[in-house]
């Protein structure tokens, strides 16, 4: 494994992320192919083998039983000091305001099992609350010693920018990490947050790394009980499907070029990209193989081009 860390804050991750989203209770009517406790565990048992020391999740997910799910796992498997807990505010009531950040972290808490949270990551941006209220509310998290540093999640750029000044201006613990939506066949972040992001010496940690499968495999659908029923991934890429296959095609011809799988073509074009660490939302254990795989490749200019070349503006999704 190798490891980074998430911008100004000294945290040391591991450059795959494994999100959590895929673990909960499906009864939560959240999604129908999140793994029961016994099957999480054990995908969280390899990525800590794998020596994968970051966990994304959220305080929405399949209604707090991901986070439980992942709590427990850590407890069984793993010194909490040697493991890297994130996890989300904002869909819930009161999004972000005071009340509901002091509220939310409590309840996040109590599901992991943990008295502290290692990053604690904004969903989305809350135009109802006025930034400054948003930062000090966290700010005052980091200081109590609940939250060690914080992340934003996908937004446009001028609303991270403003929320990062007023951070600054009043003294403010800053953004160190942003979880955006990016992959080679979504890219708009390129224009305005990512320069950003690098600008500030954010760390990008990027969810749907592989375009929800899309830029991992030959086939634009899979026959999996979760291609079937995940509607979000459908809302993302269908529109686009036509143009964004002959990038899909770019990137298993480059992988036949190279003895590797797709998979890991994709995500040595994340690290090529600048990507800290990308989300790996992973429900069998060989995902995680695959995916690690890709340190053993590097993309050479003309590889990253020849993938780009095929690439027309898109829809904004997931930014509010």
């Amino acid at each position: 494994m190798q490891y980074t860390t998430l911008g100004n804050s000294g945290i040391k991750v591991s450059k795959f992320c494994l999100g959590c989203m895929s673990f909960g209770d499906p009864a939560s009517n959240m999604h129908a192919w999140t793994l029961d406790p016994s099957a999480s565990e054990a995908v969280i048992k390899h990525a800590l083998d794998l020596g994968i020391n970051f966990f994304d999740t959220a305080n929405c997910y399949s209604a707090g039983t991901s986070e439980e799910y992942l709590g427990r796992a850590i407890r069984r498997g793993a010194a909490r000091d040697k493991v890297v807990l994130a996890s989300k505010v904002y869909f819930n009531e009161g999004k972000l305001s005071k009340t509901a950040i002091a509220r939310e972290i409590e309840g996040t808490l109590k599901r992991l099992g943990t008295d502290y949270l290692d990053l604690y990551i904004i969903h989305r941006f809350d135009s109802s609350t006025p930034i400054e209220e948003t930062m000090q509310a966290l700010d005052s998290l980091v200081k109590a010693g609940k939250v060690r540093a914080l992340g934003a999640s996908v937004m446009y750029g001028y609303q991270f920018y403003n929320m990062q000044l007023c951070a600054r201006d009043n003294g403010f613990t800053p953004f160190v990490s942003m979880q955006n939506h990016y992959n080679p066949l979504y890219r708009e972040d390129e224009r305005e947050l990512i320069p950003i992001c690098k600008q500030m010496n954010v760390a990008l940690t990027p969810y749907s790394p592989l375009a929800a499968g899309r830029a991992a495999r030959p086939n634009w659908e899979a026959d999996t009980l979760r291609s079937k029923t995940d509607k979000v991934a459908h809302g993302k890429y269908d529109s686009t499907e036509e143009q964004d296959k002959k990038i899909a095609a770019r990137i298993r011809e480059t992988a036949e070029k190279y003895g590797v799988s797709m998979t890991a073509v994709t995500f040595a074009w994340h690290f090529a990209k600048g990507v800290a660490s990308p989300i790996i939302g992973a429900t069998k254990e060989k995902y995680l193989d695959d995916a690690v795989s890709a340190f053993n490749l590097n993309l050479t200019e003309e590889d990253i081009a020849y993938i780009d070349e095929p690439y027309i503006p898109h829809k904004i999704v997931g930014a509010l």
